[in-house]
């Protein structure tokens, strides 16, 4: 019995020279069109361009880090800057009243928290990003186990979740996505607490007292894991655009009840929609991982205890971010961006061991920006030519064509026929970060994680000079960094 594989995934690609994207194709042949000119009036002028364009050139093609030289040291001279002016710093001040108190540091700043009504007799909180206009909802799932499911519930799940995305093709008010796992240890207070809340005082003795047996017969240490599923809204682009905040909020629980609808099928059950409590609790325990358990006997005791008006509960006192980790509170933490995507066909289980809980608290997000449906056909045409061109070029330069061309071309070809099929077209990234309260253990977390991608046939790259954009990107309130680096 054959089981069942899924890939077809690729880099979007440019018509280009040299590997070049198209704008910097551009550039490259205005140079040489300057510098042919310039030849043209007086060679001796054309010599003292030659060095300088030719450092440019060089910087432009020499691959560093998943990107070019140029894009390197343009980072690391950004990076430079940021730290000069004191950018890379945040402190809080606790007893000190300010305009800008109980904000969250670095790109989460514009972000504050809102308390809307589901319809349902109960709230949910929005993730409000106050300089973009975006809304985020967060919507709380339990994952169903592929291990002891039939093959065909599996495969049927997998169809469901792609039909589920390629639905927000037609909802142009929804840019993207995210469906984070994290994964972190638990003391076993939790089970303690949980019973203890849940036991009648006027029940019988007996009875107490099994209870309390089998508690402290439970594990001492467990793991608890959360999947979240965020999702972004631009009022802005709803089929009516709302007057105000409270109309925004209400169109958000709409779609957000057709949204939740679709999800049956997906392999996952729907616990609810994440309350303010809920959401203040997760990026507390995030900044500062030793109130984890507070936060968790705080929601769970009294809900009210939590102040939701602000981020009065989950602000950090203290956060600095450096090129290569993350300082904040009692963790440090160390984020990655996905380089590379599978380049064989995978099963079901690819992720497992990437998701598997450890010692540690570790978070992973895969963001998915749908393309709309009017413009993906026209997309993916595009994409069809740049691989044609690019295996025209190797055949006429080189005289052959390389095998990771060709498996392009196929792979673009494939795309293109499944779009006129009805499938949609989506831009995927993965995040992912791991967070550790002592210091020595951070290289050996780091090293674990990595060895899981590369176990999972996924290649992840340090985020380098920008930990915090990519820590803040596995929290659920809105963050994506490819927008923001078109934005800015």
């Amino acid at each position: 019995m054959t089981q069942r594989t899924y890939g077809g995934w690729r880099r979007k690609r440019s018509i280009g020279l040299l590997g070049l994207g198209f704008t910097s194709t551009l550039v490259l042949l205005g140079c040489l069109i300057v510098l042919m000119l310039v030849a043209f009036i007086d060679q001796r002028y054309a010599s003292y361009m030659v060095p300088p364009l030719v450092v440019v050139f060089a910087l432009a093609l020499i691959p560093v880090q998943g990107g070019s030289l140029l894009s390197f040291v343009l980072t690391r001279v950004r990076w430079w800057w940021a730290t000069v002016r004191g950018r890379t710093r945040y402190r809080a001040g606790v007893l000190v009243e300010h305009p800008r108190a109980f904000q969250l540091p670095g790109v989460l700043a514009p972000v504050t928290l809102l308390s809307a009504e589901d319809g349902r007799g109960g709230r949910f909180g929005i993730a409000w990003n106050r300089r973009l206009g975006h809304m985020t909802a967060t919507i709380l799932v339990s994952s169903n186990s592929v291990w002891l499911a039939e093959d065909g519930d599996v495969d049927t799940w997998v169809a469901n979740w792609h039909n589920w995305l390629a639905g927000f093709g037609y909802m142009p008010w929804v840019p993207w996505v995210t469906v984070t796992v994290e994964s972190s240890p638990d003391p076993g207070s939790t089970l303690r607490d949980q019973v203890e809340a849940a036991i009648d005082p006027s029940s019988p003795l007996a009875a107490r007292r099994i209870m309390g047996e089998l508690v402290s017969l439970a594990p001492a240490v467990s793991a608890q894991i959360e999947t979240r599923i965020a999702i972004t809204f631009d009022p802005r682009r709803f089929p009516t655009a709302p007057k105000g905040r409270l109309e925004a909020a209400a169109e958000v629980n709409n779609f957000l009840n057709q949204i939740e609808s679709g999800l049956g099928g997906c392999g996952v059950s729907v616990i609810g929609r994440a309350t303010p409590e809920q959401l203040v609790a997760t990026v507390r325990s995030a900044y500062d991982p030793g109130s984890r358990g507070v936060m968790s006997q705080m929601t769970s005791a009294a809900a009210d205890g939590i102040e939701t008006s602000n981020w009065s509960e989950a602000t950090p006192v203290g956060a600095e971010a450096l090129h290569d980790r993350y300082l904040h509170d009692s963790g440090m933490s160390v984020a990655w961006i996905w380089q590379q995507a599978p380049r064989t066909h995978v099963t079901s289980t690819v992720l497992s061991q990437l998701l598997a809980p450890t010692r540690w608290t570790k978070r992973t997000t895969l963001m998915f920006r749908p393309w709309p449906a009017s413009s993906a056909a026209r997309a993916l045409e595009s994409q069809n030519t740049a691989a044609q061109y690019k295996s025209e070029m190797s055949a006429r330069l080189r005289h052959r064509i390389s095998a990771r061309d060709n498996q392009d071309l196929a792979y673009a070809r494939q795309a293109a026929q499944e779009e006129t099929m009805g499938a949609g077209l989506l831009q995927m990234s993965l995040y992912a970060s791991v967070t550790v309260e002592n210091p020595e253990e951070l290289d050996r977390a780091v090293s674990h994680t990595e060895s899981s991608a590369e176990t999972s046939r996924i290649r992840l790259r340090r985020a380098w000079g920008s930990q915090d954009v990519a820590f803040a990107t596995t929290l659920p309130l809105g963050v994506c960094p490819p927008f923001l680096s078109q934005r800015n």
